[in-house]
Formats: C-alpha cells, structure tokens, sequence
C-alpha cells in the first residue's frame, strides 16, 4: 500500500478507531502506573506474601494485554485487507504471550520459593524439591508459550508432534543409562534420603561427605581429599550409611580393649572414665550422650571393655579413636593394669 493510499484510507476511517486506541492507551496507562502501586500498597497490609508476589507480577502483562486488545479493536473499521490483518493479530499475539510467559515464569518460581519455606504446606515442595519443580514448571510454561506462537502464525503441530514422539523412542532406547540415572537423581531429590554436607559410608567401603547432587550423579568428598562420583543409578541400589543422618550430627564412637582376668574391674573402670573426662573430643555437656564404659564378654585372654563416647562430627572420628587409644594405653601402663596377649593352650599327645 503506498503512502498517499494509506493516508487516504486513514483519513476516511471511523472515528471509533480513534477512540478505541486512545481508551486502550489511557487504561493502560492507568493500570501500569497507577494500578500497580495501588494494588502493592493493599497486598503490603495482609500477612499473606501471596498477594504481594501477585502484585509484583501482573500489571506490567495486564496493561500490555490492554493495549493489545485496543489495537486490535482500532484496526478492525480500518478494513485491513484479511493477510494485513491476520497478520498484526499474529504479531500482537506473540507479543502478549511472550510477556506473559515472562510474568507466568517469574511468579510461578516465587510462588514454588514461597510455598517451600512455609511450614505446613506441601510436603513435596521443600528447598531441597525446589529446583526440580522450578524445572518442570518452566518447561510447561515455556512449551504451553511455545504452541501458542505456532498456532498465532498458523504453523501445523501435528507433523511435529509426530517427529518428536519417534525422535523420543529412539532417544529413550539409545540414552536409557542416562534416563536411570535422571529418574533416579529425581527420586533421591524427592524422597532426601541424604542432603549435601552429609556423611555417607557406601557399601561399607566408600566413606565421604556429599558435596553435590546432581540428576545424574552424587559426588562424594573423602577424608584423603579425593572426590568420588557415584552415579545415581547405583545410589539407589546400593546400601547406604547416613552418619550424618537423625537430629542432630552427632556420633557414638566405641573403642574396644581387653583386661587380664584378675585386673580389679572397679578400678579399670575409674581408670576409663578419667580418660573419658580427659580426652578433648568426646561431648560431655549432654547427660544422654555421657561417655561410658560397659564390660562386654569373656574373651579368649581377656574381659572385653568398650569405651564408649560421643563426637560433634563424623569427620573426627579417627582423631577421637586415635586419642582414646593412646590415652587408654599410657593410664594402663601407669596404673598396672595389663593388656593380655592372646593366649593358647596346646596339649600334646604323645605316641604309644
């Protein structure tokens, strides 16, 4: 269309056409400079937090949306030509839902961040949950935005609905190590069965502390500063030590020494509790987790006595053992108390 054609067919147009661009621009004005504050400052006087994140997010997208709505009601007494037209409603429409996927995105995130450090809501929607659900709503919000601009601009889906359900099998069957690793760093992220900072002992072998947790595998910070990456799919079939797990962080350690049969047993025992009292690692502030000392068994040279303690980390564990059993050896040594050696009777039998 050339410039003196346009400017003719503008100028034969409607007046409500006028009308109706200058009411969208006036209500939306209104709603972006005015509404917003107006509504922040009535969501700031409830105890809901809800409100004011609701507040925050969607004058902006309404007043956009009000414009939209204004330009296309002022377009249609122009008699555009139907391409011209359906056009300008396409592109208005990706603009209302790329605003709009932007507000839905940023309120959906704060409303998974609220919902998560409220006590009694959700039991799934905790922070450790919550980038797994800030995952999934932005991939549903951002392929609901996704479908709406293919259907503004007339763009046919199903061909490639039906490309992406073959290209999925292929790619299931090709990754499925991957696929369990993902479903299983999904599971572990849901159902907590260990957090980053905690002690893990793994099969009774590998013993360090978690430092990340990813969808596809949990690393793992040993005591020689070498870090282990475990992939998920084992973690959840394999048997697991949380020494960082209950309450609170704490640890019962036991250290285990034999006494000769005729050793006084009252004595040995003030003997070990005075290094109990001695030793800097053990906790004494807490009557329940008191160092104690508790005669076992007969042994085979001895009377079998654990000493038994609690530490504040599980990370000092070999420290506390280390300085128990020196301290044990130099009271045993200073007060007489012997360490039997293992002993063995032989009888020999002689030939006739």
């Amino acid at each position: 269309m050339e410039l003196s054609s346009l400017a003719a067919f503008w100028a034969h147009a409607p007046s409500r056409a006028g009308v109706y661009l200058g009411l969208a621009v006036m209500v939306a004005g209104t709603v972006h400079l005015l509404g917003g504050p107006l509504v922040r400052r009535l969501a700031s006087r409830t105890s809901n937090q809800l409100d004011d994140v609701v507040a925050r997010t969607l004058p902006f997208p309404l007043a956009v949306s009000v414009l939209l709505v204004g330009i296309r009601y002022a377009l249609q007494p122009l008699h555009w030509d139907e391409q011209t037209y359906a056009l300008m409603v396409a592109v208005g429409t990706s603009i209302a839902a790329i605003v709009w996927t932007r507000a839905i995105s940023q309120l959906s995130h704060s409303m998974l961040e609220l919902l998560s450090t409220q006590k009694g809501s959700l039991s799934l929607i905790q922070p450790r949950t919550l980038p797994l659900f800030d995952i999934l709503a932005r991939t549903l919000i951002y392929g609901g935005a996704a479908y709406v601009l293919l259907l503004a601009w007339n763009i046919d889906v199903t061909a490639w609905l039906a490309s992406a359900g073959v290209v999925g099998i292929a790619v299931g069957f090709a990754s499925k190590d991957t696929l369990s690793n993902l479903f299983a760093g999904l599971s572990i992220i849901a159902d907590s069965p260990y957090k980053i900072g905690d002690y893990l002992i793994i099969d009774d072998q590998t013993r360090g502390r978690v430092t990340q947790i990813g969808l596809r595998s949990t690393r793992l910070m040993t005591r020689d500063d070498v870090e282990v990456i475990v992939p998920n799919s084992v973690m959840a079939g394999v048997r697991i030590t949380n020494e960082s797990g209950g309450p609170l962080e704490h640890e019962r350690i036991r250290c285990g020494v034999d006494v000769a049969y005729d050793s006084d047993l009252d004595h040995v025992r003030e003997v070990l509790m005075r290094v109990t009292e001695e030793s800097t690692f053990l906790l004494k502030e807490d009557p329940a987790q008191s160092p104690r000392v508790r005669f076992r068994a007969f042994g085979d040279s001895g009377i079998r006595v654990d000493v038994l303690g609690w530490i504040e980390r599980p990370e000092v564990r070999g420290a506390a053992l280390d300085d128990l059993v020196v301290r044990i050896w130099r009271a045993f040594r200073d007060e007489g108390i012997e360490i039997p050696f293992p002993q063995r009777v032989v009888h020999m039998k002689s030939e006739p």
